[in-house]
């Protein structure tokens, strides 16, 4: 199967089934020297397993990681770290029937036409249990960036047509509150009042056995301007496919995004000015990015989820006989996707400007002096 890594210089690899024994990824590329344990990767990984509210899928799964390799007496090594979480929880029997027909919303018929095989338990590789491999290597590189002062912020912006009022200016002015907030409640919202609507209407939704989908909002400071290539490797391009490739993102915008369609450009442009020898700009409609670049600027994206396609309510399909049928889909399922996607979206968008960084250490004969400084 290809297509289970990602990154060029700082690259994950995926691996395992939803059923299977377990779900992993092998990290390359991490510098030797970082002080790493499972403790720094599991509370990412607690971020995003189940069981956390009654708006996640009951599935009982500890998630517990074991590195298996790269690292000695606490500190990378330099060699390839592997890393998995073994499945304890599973009911492959809660999808047995799912094997004669497709689900709307799932990959079923897609995977069938592609290999003619499928894993009908839980979905297999496309599975969104897949992305703790993600979280896993996600969390890697944002100990790595936090060592270079950068920092990111990830919630909840919307679930359903609640949006929270504040901008994302606004949260960054009360930073610390509002990530207070954000963890202070099962939606990752990072407003008490949106939040208790959201779980309003999600109870409205359950009620109808029915699902929601939501807006994953990121904020991502301290990377530092000229990070990203001018053409294929456009930071806000690779930044567009890592999110992309989260199953459930149906949307992806940087900054003003869609709304820069409507706006003139004396509007959009983020006009600049010189502050205390600086180059800055007092707007940032480009969400931090130039011309694929970084500008300095925060770097502020978007990510659209699609509902939960397993729902209880009856839905219309077609078997493998071709015959057209009338399906209820049970087992254990989130209602709403978003609040546990926060943490993959976060640690796509890491391992994205990761990745860029460190190719951009060869885009400057300074910067390979500095590092290779001659003996001359």
């Amino acid at each position: 199967m290809a297509g289970s890594s990602f990154g060029s210089h700082f690259q994950i690899n995926t691996w395992g089934e939803s059923h299977g024994k377990g779900i992993g990824v092998v990290v390359d590329g991490c510098p030797a020297g970082l002080s790493l344990c499972e403790a720094d990767i599991q509370k990412f990984l607690n971020r995003r397993k189940p069981g956390q509210s009654r708006y996640a899928t009951p599935r009982k799964e500890d998630d517990k990681v074991e590195i298996l390799s790269g690292v000695f007496e606490g500190q990378t090594t330099g060699t390839p770290i592997s890393l998995a979480v073994f499945n304890e929880n599973q009911r492959s029997r809660d999808y047995g029937e799912i094997a004669s027909y497709y689900r709307p919303g799932h990959a079923d018929y897609t995977f069938d036409q592609k290999y003619g095989f499928r894993d009908y338990r839980g979905g297999g590789r496309s599975s969104g249990r897949e992305t703790i491999g993600r979280v896993a290597g996600g969390a890697i590189a944002i100990k790595i960036l936090e060592q270079l002062g950068i920092s990111f912020f990830t919630y909840t912006r919307a679930i359903g047509a609640i949006t929270i009022p504040q901008s994302a200016n606004d949260l960054l002015s009360n930073y610390k509150e509002a990530q207070e907030q954000t963890l202070a409640n099962p939606l990752y919202m990072p407003d008490a009042d949106s939040s208790q609507k959201a779980q309003d209407y999600l109870e409205e939704c359950m009620k109808n056995t029915d699902s929601a989908g939501g807006i994953i909002e990121g904020i991502i400071t301290g990377v530092p301007a000229g990070i990203g290539e001018p053409v294929f490797d456009k930071l806000d391009a690779n930044l567009a496919k890592a999110i992309f490739s989260i199953g459930a993102v149906k949307g992806f915008e940087i900054g003003d995004g869609f709304l820069a369609a409507s706006a003139t450009g004396s509007k959009n442009n983020d006009h600049f000015s010189m502050q205390d020898g600086q180059v800055t700009a007092a707007t940032n409609h480009a969400g931090g990015i130039l011309g694929g670049i970084s500008s300095g600027a925060p770097i502020i994206f978007r990510a659209a989820v699609k509902p939960t396609p397993s729902i209880a309510a009856a839905q219309q399909t077609v078997n493998k006989a071709g015959e057209t049928i009338s399906i209820s889909i049970h087992g254990r399922h989130d209602p709403i996707i978003v609040p546990r996607a926060v943490v993959v979206v976060e640690s796509m968008a890491a391992l994205t400007i990761l990745d860029l960084m460190l190719e951009n250490m060869s885009s400057q004969m300074d910067y390979l002096k500095n590092f290779y400084p001659s003996n001359k």
